[in-house]
């Protein structure tokens, strides 16, 4: 589970990156992220992971306060980001061996690779290639394999779509659901209204650090969603 409590944070230069977000994100749950850049996503996430402090409030996942534990806390959880970074010069069976080694996986076996880099699509001549010869797609199908190695209850993913073709982003969103359906807590952070909606559980739209609406796919059934996104954005643009 994730969870946000009243999660602020404030520069020292006096910029208010986040307001008092709150949000939980149960297990077997997919959350989808809205906003325009510089909408409060990042900062959230980066709360989450610890690479920040929070100026107040509180970023939990699995009941554990990540600046007070923040070892343990990541022990709960796995991330891919927009542009996933690997070990070029690795192949991709080398980079998830160093990876699942430095999460503490040391009992696994090539076997093991081959069959989640099946898992989540990946073409079987890529797995001896050097990553750094990988499309951007690949590329993010090999870090879903490394957080699905890790076998963290919780997955962050940071605009996980970003630069994939069609069939790239649905065998993506699939692989997801997957994920959904073994009970994992599924944080998104998105400008893909049109994939994620079809994925989310519950939707959220940022703006300027608050979060300015949340509703379930049941109460989302029928709205255009990014019609809907539009709309929030100005009425709320032109509240300030």
């Amino acid at each position: 589970m994730l969870e946000a409590k009243d999660l602020t944070k404030k520069y020292e230069d006096g910029l208010l990156a986040l307001d008092h977000l709150n949000f939980k994100v149960e297990p077997g749950e997919i959350f989808c992220m809205f906003g325009a850049n510089g909408a409060g996503k990042t900062t959230a996430i980066n709360l989450f992971l610890g690479f920040i402090p929070p100026s107040e409030g509180t970023a939990l996942i699995e009941g554990v306060d990540v600046v007070k534990e923040p070892l343990k806390s990541k022990e709960y959880v796995s991330f891919v980001s927009e542009n996933v970074m690997l070990y070029d010069n690795f192949t991709a069976y080398q980079n998830l061996d160093y990876f699942s080694k430095l999460a503490g996986k040391r009992n696994l076996t090539k076997s093991d690779y081959a069959q989640v880099m099946k898992q989540v699509g990946l073409q079987e001549e890529a797995y001896d290639m050097r990553t750094k010869n990988f499309s951007k797609g690949m590329r993010q199908k090999l870090g879903i394999a490394v957080a699905i190695l890790k076998d963290a209850p919780n997955l962050i993913l940071d605009e996980p779509t970003s630069g994939l073709d069609p069939k790239s982003g649905q065998e993506f969103l699939d692989l997801i659901l997957e994920l959904k359906g073994e009970g994992k807590s599924i944080f998104i952070s998105s400008h893909d209204i049109f994939r994620a909606k079809y994925i989310a559980d519950r939707v959220g739209f940022m703006l300027q650090g608050k979060l300015v609406m949340m509703k379930t796919q049941k109460e989302l059934r029928g709205e255009d969603l990014n019609k809907l996104y539009v709309e929030y954005m100005q009425e709320h643009s032109f509240a300030e």
